[in-house]
């Protein structure tokens, strides 16, 4: 094909492979272009951030609030009591407390016992017993058999509020509750009445262990169960998603990739990135994840709250937006113009 001048001579032959490359890589930079700015929006975290973070949760460690001493139960109004006599089983009469503080007993009459320990009411009713002329050094006992406003309260993953009349322990609340959700951290919380600052239980993986964890109830706490956290996907996995960890069972990195579907087609899996929570502070660990599948590196076990980010290429991200499809277009028309 010749091209002709301005006055109608001979300029030479136009090359068409020269101007076609020149087309081509034209609109490679246009789909770099129209492609990387999706990517550019979230190119993940600076390498360097040290952004702090909330501190980790730290379990309790003194004995005074994880282990007092024992506290004596107080009989309230609606508390539902069982009234023994030794060597006398005939009698042991089933009363409730009522909004006067007072219980109705046979053979005694009205007894005034809100406020009072058990083993203070069971001094007064033996006295009252004994200046009576029933019963000469009577031995009473009471067992509370329902008490509405001694109760442990259970928050977070499990909800609930039981009974606890005098001490129990953490494991029996928790079972009374339904046993602990799959779902549910090992760092459990206590909140109790009177003292300024949570109490942190780590109940632990361990069972040879996590006996020192069983500490003592009391009626009025509130027992918090965190979720066990979660682990998030984001850039170019096919499902960017939330996957939450389960209790005792590690999480790798291959696992949760697989969960979000696998990385996408446009993901460097030569870049993959952990943001991890180290004390106070998030850094960022670099994997290969062509390597991690090869076998060639280790499959990384993730913690709670790790972010997984699989930045993305920008010339896979402009083919898969349909710049290929440009560009063989562009070659086609060269082509044929180059034919005529």
């Amino acid at each position: 094909m010749r091209l002709r001048t301005k006055h109608g001579s001979s300029s030479g032959t136009l090359r068409p492979f020269y101007g076609a490359t020149g087309l081509i890589t034209l609109t490679i930079l246009v789909c770099f272009a129209t492609g990387s700015k999706g990517w550019a929006q979230f190119s993940g975290p600076a390498l360097s951030s040290n952004a702090t973070v909330n501190e980790p949760m730290t379990p309790t460690t003194d004995p005074a609030i994880l282990y007092p001493e024992g506290r004596d139960v107080h009989l309230m109004h609606g508390d539902l009591i069982t009234v023994h006599l030794f060597a006398t089983p005939d009698y042991a009469p089933v009363v409730r407390v009522g909004l006067d503080g007072s219980v109705q007993l046979p053979l005694v009459g009205d007894v005034h016992v809100e406020g009072l320990t058990l083993a203070e009411a069971e001094s007064l009713i033996a006295r009252r017993m004994e200046s009576a002329g029933m019963y000469r050094n009577p031995q009473v006992t009471i067992s509370i058999t329902e008490s509405p406003n001694q109760t442990v309260t259970l928050s977070g993953e499990m909800h609930g509020v039981l009974p606890v009349a005098g001490s129990r322990r953490l494991y029996d609340v928790l079972s009374a509750g339904g046993g602990l959700p799959v779902t549910a951290s090992h760092m459990i919380t206590i909140n109790r009445p009177g003292v300024p600052q949570p109490i942190i239980v780590d109940l632990g993986n361990n069972p040879a262990t996590s006996a020192k964890a069983n500490v003592p109830v009391f009626p009025g706490d509130t027992i918090v169960i965190s979720n066990d956290g979660v682990v998030y996907l984001l850039g170019a996995f096919k499902t960017p998603a939330a996957i939450p960890l389960r209790q005792n069972t590690p999480l790798t990195l291959l696992q949760a990739a697989a969960i979000g579907g696998g990385p996408g087609y446009e993901g460097r899996l030569g870049d993959l990135r952990i943001i991890r929570t180290e004390g106070s502070v998030r850094k960022v660990v670099r994997v290969d994840v062509k390597k991690v599948m090869e076998g060639k590196a280790p499959d990384p076990v993730l913690e709670s709250d790790d972010i997984i980010f699989l930045p993305t290429s920008e010339m896979k991200a402009a083919i898969k937006s349909g710049g290929i499809s440009t560009l063989i277009g562009l070659a086609s028309i060269l082509v044929f113009a180059a034919k005529q």
